[in-house]
C-alpha cells in the first residue's frame, strides 16, 4: 500500500470477478485515493470505510460502450440511469452522431436531435467538450467517439448527398484534430438519411485517419435487415483499409424476414476475424429504440412512439392505434408523426441470445435519455444480463458475462488502467449481489433502478449504494490511451 497509509476502503471476504473471465476467487481488496492499492487473502489493516463482502461479488465497473449520453452526462451530473446499473464509464458519440465537435448552424438534423436541443450543442472541438465534462464533475467516465454525421453536418451543405473532396479533405482535418484531442476512434451511421448517402469511399478516407494513432471505427451499420452481409462486408472493408479494428453497434437481424440470420452473420463474423479484428456490442432486448423512421413502417411487429414533436400526447401509444383513431395507413400517420421517436419490437428472441453469448461481443445499452418514455434499456441493460440472461436463463457464467461489460470493453476500446481488479488500476467498482441482481425497468415503468447493486466506487469515491441515492461524484473524462 502506497507509503503505509491506511486505506480508504477494504473490502473483506469478497468474491472478486476481475474482469478477465478468469475463475472467481475470494480475497480482501484494499482502495487508496482513486486507486486498487492491494488485494490479498487477508489484508491486516485498518481502513476508514470497511465492507465485509461475504456471499457478494466485487467486479470493475461497468463500461457502457454504446450510448447517447453525450449532453446528459453534462447537464444531468447526477446521472442515475447509468450509475444505478453499475456502469462507471460510458461511451458516447456512437451511431455517427456526437455531441464533441459539433456544430449547429440551424436546427439539430436527425439523428443528431436524440442528443438534444440546439442549445445542448456548445462543444465545437474535443478539447471543449473534455472541459465541460470535466467542469460538470459526472457521477460516471465519459469517452468520446467522433460521429461521421457531425462531421458531415459541419462541413456540408445537405446531408443527403456524397460528400466532395474537398468536404472530405474538412472532415479529415477536423477528425484529426479530435483525436489528437483525446477522441477514442469515429463512427458511423450509414442507416439513417442524413449518411446513408455517402460513399464507403469517403468513408474508408476518414477512417484513414484512425490507423496512426490506434483509434477504433465503430459503425451503426449501412442495414440491420435483408443487405447485412452486404453492410457488413462494408464495414470490414473499411477498417482494413484503414488498418483499425472494428466494432458493429447494436448487432442485430432486423425485421420478421430476418429473423435467425444471426446464424448467418456470426459465421461472417468467425470468418473475418481470422485476420482482421472484429467485434460488436449488444443490448439485451427483442425490441430497439431509435427515431421514428418512415424506411421501418411495417405492420410485422409493433411500433411503439416514444415521443411526437407535433403530437406528444401519443407517447407510449402503437402507431396502429394512431393511425386507427385518425383513419390513415400506418405510414401517413407516421409521417404527420414526425419528428418523432420509436420503439420497434423487430427482432427474435433466439438471434439476441445468440449475439449476446458470441465470444466477441461486449454489453452497450443504447439508452435514449432524452426520450419521455425510453426504452428500458437505459435504466436495465447491464443488471438484465446479470439477472436474467446469465442467472435465470444460463446462457453463460457471470465471469463471463461481467468480461464482457468490463475487461473485454476496456480492452477493445484501450481504457488504460481500467476494467480489470487488479493492483493499481482505477478504483472503479461494484458490490453485487449476485442471487438478486435483475433489471426492474420495464417497457410500461422504464425509468426504475435495478436491485441488487449495493455499492457502487467511481475513481475510488462512493458514488451509489443500497438506499439507490448517488452519494458522490468522481467521474472524468478519459482520453484516448491516458494513462
Amino acid at each position: 500500500m502506497r507509503g503505509n497509509m491506511k486505506p480508504d476502503w477494504l473490502f473483506r471476504n469478497v468474491t472478486v470477478i476481475d474482469g478477465s473471465d478468469s475463475p472467481a476467487y475470494q480475497a480482501d481488496v484494499a482502495v487508496t485515493g482513486d486507486r486498487i492499492t492491494e488485494i490479498a487473502p487477508v489484508i491486516e489493516s485498518d481502513a476508514v470505510h470497511v465492507v465485509h463482502g461475504e456471499g457478494r461479488v466485487l467486479s470493475p465497473g461497468f463500461i457502457d460502450v454504446h450510448t447517447h449520453d453525450d449532453t446528459n452526462v453534462i447537464r444531468i451530473a447526477d446521472y442515475l440511469p447509468k450509475i444505478s446499473q453499475g456502469i462507471t464509464t460510458v461511451i458516447v458519440g456512437n451511431c455517427g452522431i456526437s455531441a464533441a465537435g459539433a456544430v449547429i448552424k440551424d436546427h439539430v438534423p436527425d439523428p443528431m436531435n436524440l442528443l438534444g436541443e440546439k442549445q445542448h450543442f456548445s462543444y465545437p472541438t474535443v478539447e471543449a467538450y473534455g472541459l465541460a465534462v470535466e467542469k460538470s464533475r459526472p457521477v460516471v467516465n465519459v469517452a468520446t467517439l467522433i460521429g461521421h454525421t457531425t462531421l458531415r453536418n459541419n462541413h456540408m451543405d445537405s446531408l443527403h448527398r456524397a460528400a466532395t473532396g474537398e468536404e472530405i479533405s474538412n472532415m479529415c482535418k477536423q477528425l484529426r484534430d479530435a483525436l489528437h484531442q483525446g477522441a477514442l476512434g469515429m463512427s458511423t451511421g450509414l442507416a439513417y438519411a442524413t449518411a446513408f448517402q455517402s460513399t464507403t469511399e469517403e468513408v474508408m478516407a476518414l477512417a484513414a485517419e484512425l490507423g496512426p494513432v490506434d483509434g477504433i471505427y465503430t459503425t451503426h451499420l449501412r442495414s440491420e435487415f435483408g443487405p447485412i452481409l452486404d453492410a457488413l462486408d462494408e464495414a470490414c472493408r473499411i477498417g482494413k483499409h484503414a488498418n483499425v479494428p472494428v466494432v458493429v453497434s447494436h448487432h442485430k437481424c432486423a425485421g420478421a424476414k430476418n429473423w435467425g440470420r444471426t446464424k448467418e452473420t456470426l459465421a461472417f463474423f468467425d470468418k473475418m476475424r481470422q485476420h482482421q479484428d472484429l467485434s460488436c456490442d449488444c443490448y439485451p432486448y427483442s425490441a430497439s429504440s431509435s427515431t421514428l423512421d418512415l424506411n421501418q413502417i411495417t405492420d410485422d411487429f409493433d411500433i411503439v412512439i416514444t415521443w411526437s414533436t407535433p403530437h406528444p400526447e401519443y407517447a407510449g401509444k402503437k402507431l396502429t392505434e394512431i393511425a386507427a383513431l385518425w383513419g390513415a395507413d400506418l405510414v401517413s400517420a407516421a409521417k404527420a408523426m414526425q419528428p418523432a421517436g420509436a420503439i420497434y419490437y423487430n427482432m427474435d428472441e433466439q438471434d439476441v441470445r445468440r449475439v449476446l453469448s458470441y465470444p466477441a461481443t461486449m454489453i452497450g445499452s443504447d439508452g435514449l435519455p432524452n426520450d419521455p418514455m425510453p426504452h428500458p434499456r437505459l435504466w436495465g441493460a447491464f443488471p438484465r444480463v446479470l439477472g436474467y440472461y446469465c442467472r435465470e436463463k444460463m446462457i453463460f457464467p457471470l465471469t463471463t458475462a461481467i468480461h464482457k461489460m468490463t475487461g473485454l470493453s476496456a480492452s477493445r476500446f484501450r481504457l488504460s488502467n481500467r476494467g480489470y481488479i487488479r493492483k493499481g488500476y482505477y478504483a472503479d467498482l461494484v458490490l453485487l449481489n449476485p442471487d438478486t441482481v435483475i433489471d426492474v425497468a420495464s417497457f410500461t415503468k422504464p425509468q426504475q433502478p435495478a436491485e441488487g447493486i449495493e455499492l457502487v466506487l467511481v475513481n475510488g469515491k462512493k458514488s451509489y449504494g443500497k438506499d439507490k441515492k448517488i452519494s458522490g461524484r468522481a467521474g472524468r473524462f478519459l482520453r484516448r490511451n491516458n494513462k
